[in-house]
């Protein structure tokens, strides 16, 4: 599984550990669930510890008023006493992980002069450095871009950017790179595979290879603040550190906007504090996900549009050569879900069922998936599954 997420910044020269951790899961859960509003019936993907990460990088360099609308929409910052170690000791926990490699990037024009100050955040909270570039020269910058992307997801994505996505204003891109691969604890048996319908969120159906296991798991049933019932059952990795959360609602008209809307570390502490050890037989389709998305409208209406206006963003901590404003925020993920586990280019999921004398959990109309790392309850990845790509 793999995500990278570009920040772009230009200017118009012309014209707590847990703390810490659950409100970036937080923030990053609201970026999503945004995204899933304005594309209900769309399969999605994103990072929420991803574009956490950037955003927080974005955020060091922040002054006056651009500090505190990102401050306020985030739920935290960074420059408060003890964050910064937060930060490094949450990218070290994730980058121990077998399996989870994660990096930070920051591409700064070479003519410009970034402050002190910003270059001891960035080493301090992200240990980065930034790296010169020439964005005179707009497409070689993109192919420096994309190999630095390419190298950090192993080959996953080696072109992230298009041509003409840099311009020679140009003067910034902060990057996060996120790779995982996991093999179930319990994998799928490919014989128990079969062929059966998925009911799409927009009343089609589908067929999908969905793929079987019967075996004891996390589960739990749980009802929305607006009463919507839905069940979550927890799909674990080798080494136990990472599991994949499957959220259905209990009545398949029901859209998954609505659960998402629901989705907090709060509520992922309360599933995981709930769930049972229970013997269910799992059906789960396999799916593969590959989302590119602009996240510049979800952020405005989160209420960061000033951020995205020459006029009114205030990046003065990160250099006062010249005036800095946010172009894009670009995201593009990459998932694979089959019987032998999760692994870096697209996500495929199958759920299987058998006539067995064991109750059975089918996934065989949409389901919102999150993939957590429970030491430091990171939330990697989270999506919604219209419809599977029959593979």
């Amino acid at each position: 599984m793999l995500c990278v997420y570009v920040f772009l910044m230009l200017t118009l020269s012309r014209v707590g550990l847990g703390s810490l951790q659950d409100k970036q899961t937080d923030f990053g859960l609201k970026v999503f669930s945004q995204l899933v509003q304005n594309s209900p019936d769309q399969n999605m993907a994103v990072s929420p510890y991803g574009v956490a990460s950037v955003l927080t990088m974005a955020q060091l360099g922040a002054a006056g008023n651009m500090r505190r609308a990102l401050n306020a929409a985030m739920g935290f910052s960074l420059q408060e006493r003890g964050m910064s170690r937060q930060q490094r000791l949450l990218q070290r926990d994730l980058s121990s992980e077998e399996g989870v490699d994660t990096a930070s990037g920051v591409m700064v024009e070479r003519k410009m002069s970034l402050e002190k100050g910003y270059r001891r955040a960035l080493a301090k909270a992200f240990q980065t450095h930034p790296h010169q570039m020439d964005f005179t020269k707009p497409d070689q910058a993109v192919n420096v871009i994309n190999a630095w992307v390419s190298d950090h997801t192993a080959g996953s994505i080696p072109e992230f950017l298009a041509s003409g996505s840099l311009s020679d204003e140009t003067r910034m891109v902060l990057l996060n790179a996120l790779h995982f691969q996991g093999i179930w604890k319990v994998p799928f048996d490919p014989k128990l595979t079969q062929e059966r319908m998925f009911r799409c969120a927009n009343g089609s159906s589908v067929p999908v290879h969905m793929m079987r296991l019967t075996n004891r798991f996390h589960y739990g049933e749980f009802v929305t603040a607006d009463g919507v019932d839905y069940d979550v059952i927890e799909v674990p990795y080798e080494g136990n550190s990472l599991s994949m959360l499957l959220v259905s609602p209990f009545e398949p008209e029901v859209l998954l906007s609505t659960l998402s809307a629901d989705l907090s570390s709060e509520r992922i502490h309360q599933w995981r504090a709930e769930f049972r050890n229970v013997k269910r037989q799992l059906a789960l389709p396999r799916f593969t996900l590959d989302s590119k998305v602009n996240l510049k409208s979800t952020l405005m209406n989160m209420g960061l549009g000033d951020m995205f206006n020459l006029a009114t963003a205030d990046f003065t901590r990160i250099t006062t050569d010249e005036r800095l404003c946010v172009s894009k925020v670009l995201q593009r993920v990459k998932i694979e879900v089959n019987e032998r586990g999760t692994r870096g280019s697209a996500a495929t999921a199958a759920v299987m069922f058998s006539r067995m004398a064991v109750e059975e959990l089918t996934l065989d109309r949409p389901f919102l998936f999150l993939i957590q790392h429970k030491p430091t309850g990171a939330v990697l990845f989270a999506g919604q599954v219209n419809q599977p790509q029959h593979q």
